[in-house]
């Protein structure tokens, strides 16, 4: 089980913890690899290392650290994200463009603030006073945003070098062997109706303010698969027609895969009869037992109404994911793919952290009560409800000690280049 990153170590360990393992994530990478964007919602990497400094050194530093000067004032304008309360920014679709800072001027960036935000936590020591507990809060959201772009630089990379025609692997080193055998057989797990407790509790440590606040939920009886569903399975619904079939498919997904030419899941491709998948260790032949993975919220659906199931609500899920430990297939484990299901000993559902983001049925929309954080930071989350479906669970590439069962992730229903995938429920 992983322990909470608010109260596994003191916050300047933290906070330098979490900043190594950034730039430990973009060391395998050569320089030129930085400043690729392959499609708008890609960003290079340099832009992920500097955008996340420079939200703790606009949100911490410059209104907290007395006598702090911004180490460069056009990196303001040039590494805001969507904050509309932080100030003008550059376009996101064109991040690719910015030659300048180089990669060695964004790590000198990284350097400095981090120095200054060392000795500013430092300085901080012993303080207990409302000033000194507001600022811990704004730094765990900025080693939390952090972790997600940390999960977004590999996650970006992938596609990077995707295009690329000589499809590099990200990770060289020998990939971590795949069980052998088949997979079992899916299960279905009986859970009873009744009212349940959704949401995240304040006494369990750090929440972003979209998984609160806790409410209930009446859930009739449901069924939810052991398991995730796999590649070999999914590789039935394409033999099937699925990709043929409107049928089975919303009007709006269908529209989709007609203008895109969809006939596969992302990263798949067919060479000599025989179907292949990129993943970060370079190019693989298909493996019919690793969870499927880089499908949208339409395939997902799709297929379900296809096995005769449906997808699970967010509600289900967590319900389901409640009691379970968060233990799974995460970026620490260096597979950074997918794995199979493992018999682990847990009474319950496998596999549900880790591995693959898991799509849901639930709209992305606010809980009973939902009021955003008050200022800027408050353009976090709330103001992204809206035509997107939650995510839950985590995936292979997501920190370990990120995630948690109220974690609500959330993206458009045709987004396939993240680590998502499925879950039957019935």
């Amino acid at each position: 089980m992983i322990s909470d990153l608010a109260h596994s170590a003191p916050l300047t360990d933290r906070f330098l913890a979490v900043r190594r393992q950034t730039e430990d994530l973009a060391a395998p990478l050569a320089t030129e690899d930085y400043v690729v964007q392959s499609m708008p919602d890609v960003s290079p990497t340099k832009w992920h290392l500097a955008h996340v400094t420079w939200f703790f050194e606009t949100f911490v530093l410059v209104p907290q650290a007395v006598g702090y000067e911004v180490v460069d004032p056009d990196y303001q304008f040039l590494f805001n994200s969507y904050y509309l309360g932080a100030g003008e920014r550059h376009c996101r679709d064109q991040r690719g463009y910015l030659s300048r800072p180089t990669v060695e001027q964004v790590y000198t960036y990284r350097q400095r603030v981090d120095e200054a935000m060392a000795a500013f936590l430092d300085s901080l020591a012993g303080r207990h006073d409302s000033e000194a507990q507001e600022i811990h809060r704004v730094v765990e959201i900025g080693l939390h945003h952090e972790q997600q772009h940390q999960e977004l630089l590999l996650t970006d990379i992938k596609h990077v070098l995707s295009v690329n025609p000589l499809r590099p692997a990200y990770d060289t080193s020998p990939r971590p062997a795949t069980p052998a055998g088949s997979v079992e057989a899916l299960r279905w797990l009986p859970y009873e109706a009744g009212l349940r407790e959704i949401g995240h509790r304040p006494e369990d440590g750090f929440s972003f303010d979209n998984e609160g606040p806790r409410h209930r939920y009446f859930l009739e009886p449901f069924e939810l698969a052991d398991r995730l569903v796999t590649q070999g399975e999914f590789l039935e619904f394409l033999t099937d027609g699925g990709y043929r079939r409107g049928d089975l498919w919303l009007s709006e997904g269908w529209a989709q895969v007609q203008e895109a030419g969809w006939k596969a899941p992302f990263y798949w491709q067919e060479r000599d009869g025989e179907w292949q998948v990129f993943t970060l260790h370079g190019l693989r032949p298909l493996e019919p037992s690793l969870p499927l993975a880089h499908i949208s919220y339409f395939e997902a659906d799709a297929y379900a109404r296809w096995a005769g199931a449906r997808l699970p609500s967010e509600f289900e899920w967590e319900a389901a994911a409640a009691t379970l430990p968060r233990s799974g297939n995460f970026v620490e484990s260096r597979a950074l793919h997918p794995l199979p299901a493992a018999d682990d000993g847990i009474a319950g559902p496998r596999q549900m952290f880790g591995d693959v983001w898991e799509w849901t049925a639930s709209q992305y929309s606010p809980y009973p009560g939902y009021r955003p954080l008050d200022g800027t930071l408050g353009e976090y989350n709330g103001k992204f409800m809206s035509n997107k479906f939650v995510l839950r669970g985590g995936s292979c590439v997501t920190p370990g000690n990120h995630i948690r069962a109220t974690y609500r992730n959330f993206f458009p229903a045709d987004t396939c280049w993240q680590f998502s995938g499925l879950r039957l429920a019935r």
